[in-house]
């Protein structure tokens, strides 16, 4: 049983084990219909329970299809439902019933506490859909689908991040520190990531580049990453933040400062920080980037159940 919770937290090999297989599952079901279990059925019999505390499209979606193809059965829980420390239950007797109930446990939360917390007293693998700190699963999924693309390995690219630090960005600098690649950030200077993930980057003997000039940042980029500037849960100061982010837009000119062959990302759902026409552009390969979630979450299942091939 192993839980994925940080990037930063699973060494760099079993990172690439997982790509590894996600690749051979993906290659292994070009001719199956979406429902249809893969022909192993690594997870029968298994039960998933998915709690959701914040808005999910996308990784609610692919994680019901990631576990129905595994062979495993899903069951999604509101927080609002169980007792989660009300009513004199604590959230370590809570995952105590998880534990007895199911076989893992997916949790997206607005609290980093929470997983932890979860994390001590379940006997049950933990996967972190989302939490304020980091979203491994959606980045881990990015890199899959940009040396898909590209056809080499991440090391060999150039990487960009225009926007603001958060949850994402954080996952994507400790994947720059994983799988070593080349990491600029384009942000305001009041937004540049926090003193404690810069240090965790020394510590780990590599560097990252914060730029407060997009058109710097960007300058022969392989790839282009992105987020929604204001997010749906953002508490600051929504007004000030799309003036202070007025002059990072990514717009078509921005992308061609760019390698030629780049290309451009977004986790979604998406905002004003991208034009109209570099996100429906040739150069954004964001359905593709959605899509490769079922494949490679598949492969952090089988990870976190022991069962990668």
């Amino acid at each position: 049983m192993k839980n994925f919770i940080n990037l930063k937290d699973i060494p760099a090999r079993d990172l690439r084990k997982i790509l590894n297989d996600a690749k051979k599952r993906k290659f292994k079901r070009r001719n199956l219909n979406t429902l249809e279990v893969d022909k192993d059925k690594p997870l029968n019999g298994k039960l998933i329970i998915q709690m959701y505390e914040k808005e999910s499209s996308r990784t609610r979606l692919s994680f019901y299809i990631s576990i129905n193809q595994l062979g495993a059965a899903s069951i999604t829980v509101k927080s609002a439902e169980l007792h989660l420390g009300k009513g004199g239950e604590s959230l370590a007797d809570t995952a105590k019933i998880l534990s007895t109930y199911g076989d893992g446990f997916l949790l997206r939360t607005d609290s980093d506490k929470k997983i932890e917390e979860f994390s001590k007293s379940l006997k049950i693998p933990i996967i972190n859909l989302l939490s304020p700190s980091s979203h491994p699963c959606q980045v881990l999924s990015d890199i899959f689908t940009i040396e898909e693309i590209k056809k080499k390995p991440i090391s060999k690219l150039n990487i960009c991040w225009i926007g603001d630090c958060n949850n994402v960005l954080n996952s994507l600098i400790a994947a720059s520190v994983k799988f070593k690649f080349k990491l600029r950030i384009g942000c305001p200077n009041s937004y540049k990531p926090p003193k404690f993930v810069i240090e965790w980057v020394k510590k780990s003997n590599r560097k990252i580049y914060i730029l407060h000039d997009p058109k710097k940042a960007v300058k022969n980029a392989d790839v282009v990453f992105s987020d929604k500037v204001v997010s749906l849960n953002d508490k600051g100061d929504k007004i000030k933040k799309i003036r202070d982010f007025k002059n990072f837009k990514i717009s078509k000119s921005l992308m061609n400062l760019a390698h030629p062959k780049s290309i451009f990302l977004h986790c979604l759902p998406r905002g004003n920080e991208v034009s109209e026409d570099v996100f429906l552009g040739k150069q954004s390969r964001v359905w593709q980037q959605a899509q490769n979630r079922v494949h490679v979450q598949k492969s952090i299942l089988l990870y976190s159940f022991g069962k990668l091939r």
